[in-house]
């Protein structure tokens, strides 16, 4: 299971690359201010829908029942609970992108209020996002698809898919003199990239013989699944909610707002997507298998792996954000038409956004305790609760700290969401941390101490370094305090894990810790 962990996070490692190379065009070709606002809001609903019922919910409750089938019913029953659950989400998608386009304005004007007063750029978004919300029909067959190679063990393909997002929307911006606007060319290109996308994984599910066609739907085969749903979309929407209040929110900011918090969002799901949601992708079918075959000693150590390697790869990420935050963002894209004070404020929002990482890498494993039990209700609770709290923090902190103190609710919302599942799991007996996780979260700690030392001491001399090198100082200087950093942490790492008698491999593998390590 740690082996296909890490190819998921190795691919999406791959398209974060990608999609930063991306981001760094969008922002030196429309900078942060009227085009790249009505870009990112366009981006946001299908983007919100998509995790709503293309990702989290339908993941949720469909591959728990899938797996199930496949295990208990055999091949063919599996399939056509798959086609029948196919027709049902094409037939919801056709529904709902006909909606979005007949009443875009009003769909804008929900999403973003603070527009009103300019028509312009009001104009602008709405055209947008007419452009882009088919993407969200193309995300959400896409979501089937993957739910089910990964039911079947393959997770390379989905894991690679998103590259051709990031490469398409840069090729559109390569050619953006053919448009009104870079906003339309790239707008063009995302949604281009989601036929592509679901291209690739309908001819990966071909090559292995699953999803072969729609079926009609029969309301008995599909029960189950729609008694999950219900639960898991609303789950899921919750931290869509929160992002859409931030939409409307910093919608009221002067030009830039909304840019802002988005290359400050996009900077923090880096390790988001490499690590929380790779480990989330390949936990749920591990564990939900392994509790259809009564293994629930498996599972629970399973589960205990994953969120150790979780917390020791996202942890640099963590000290980075709230330690240099400004030179990150300097460094990647201060350049074109991205000025220094862009630079500062996303900045600060990255940095809030940096103090929930933690939490949010590890919910979605936390989450999988109950998803793979076929309880979606549970994480549902807990996501409106965590919601509740967020969004007041987000009308207390708006006018204090503007797009700061957006994202700092968000990360107060993310700590109250795993805490709860956690405490919550541990009373059910549906989560067991093993001494491999203990020892390697005081490993991390360790580790994250030095790494601080070396940004709060390198910075200077980084910076006087990066001096020599003109334009490109920020860069050099993040790009030699990064490497520092990054010798220093796995180092520290591995050698404070080896003297608690843990090998590196035997954390990937998942094996049992030897004697040594777990006696006290």
């Amino acid at each position: 299971m740690i082996r296909s962990l890490l190819s998921v996070g190795g691919f999406t490692l791959l398209s974060r690359v990608t999609g930063f190379l991306s981001l760094a065009m969008q922002s030196a070709i429309m900078g942060a201010g009227v085009v790249s606002d009505a870009f990112f809001i366009a981006q946001r609903l299908p983007n919100s829908f998509r995790a709503i019922f293309g990702e989290g919910a339908f993941n949720a409750a469909y591959i728990p029942c899938y797996a199930k089938s496949l295990e208990q019913e055999g091949a063919e029953q599996a399939e056509e609970f798959a086609g029948e659950v196919y027709t049902l989400l094409l037939a919801s998608q056709i529904a709902l992108l006909l909606l979005v386009w007949l009443f875009a304005p009003q769909f804008v004007g929900l999403l973003a209020p603070g527009l009103g007063d300019r028509p312009e750029k009001f104009a602008l978004a709405v055209n947008l996002t007419r452009i882009t919300f088919p993407y969200l029909l193309f995300m959400t067959l896409f979501a089937l698809h993957m739910g089910t190679l990964n039911a079947h063990g393959r997770f390379a393909l989905p894991a690679f898919a998103p590259n051709l997002m990031n490469l398409t929307v840069m090729a559109a911006l390569a050619v953006a003199f053919l448009f009104p606007n870079a906003g339309y060319a790239a707008s063009w290109g995302v949604t281009l990239s989601g036929a592509l996308e679901l291209g690739l994984l309908m001819w990966g599910a071909r090559r292995i013989g699953v999803l072969r066609g729609l079926r009609k739907p029969h309301w008995p085969r599909v029960r189950a699944f729609f008694i999950n749903l219900g639960p898991a979309v609303v789950g899921s929407a919750s931290p869509q909610i929160a992002v859409f209040a931030d939409t409307i929110l910093s919608s009221m900011l002067p030009d830039g707002g909304v840019s802002a918090i988005s290359y400050g969002e996009r900077l923090y799901q880096l390790p988001v997507g490499v690590i929380g949601i790779a480990a989330g992708t390949v936990l749920l079918p591990e564990m939900s298998r392994r509790l259809a075959a009564a293994d629930v000693e498996g599972a629970h150590r399973a589960q205990s792996r994953t969120m150790a390697l979780t917390v020791a790869l996202a942890a640099p990420f963590f000290v980075a954000f709230d330690t240099i935050p400004e030179l990150i963002v300097a460094g990647l894209f201060m350049r074109g038409k991205f000025t220094a004070a862009d630079a500062v404020a996303a900045g600060d929002v990255l940095a809030a956004y940096g103090a929930g990482l933690m939490a949010l890498v590890l919910i979605a494993s936390a989450r999988a305790s109950f998803q793979a039990r076929g309880d979606t209700a549970t994480p549902m609770k807990i996501a409106l609760a965590a919601l509740a709290a967020n969004v007041a923090l987000k009308v207390a902190l708006f006018q204090p700290l503007g797009a700061v103190g957006l994202a700092t609710a968000t990360s107060v919302g993310l700590w109250i969401n795993l805490g709860a599942l956690i405490a919550i799991a541990l009373e059910s007996d549906f989560i067991e941390f093993d001494a491999v996780f203990a020892r390697t979260l005081g490993a991390t700690f360790i580790a994250c101490a030095l790494l601080t030392m070396v940004a709060a001491f390198g910075r200077g001399p980084a910076l006087a370094l990066g001096a020599h090198f003109g334009s490109q100082a920020n860069l050099v200087a993040l790009t030699v305090l990064g490497a520092a950093g990054a010798l220093v942490y796995a180092a520290a790492l591995v050698g404070v894990l080896h003297v608690m008698g843990i090998r590196i491999g035997s954390l990937r593998r998942g094996k049992q810790v030897p004697s040594s390590a777990t006696s006290s």
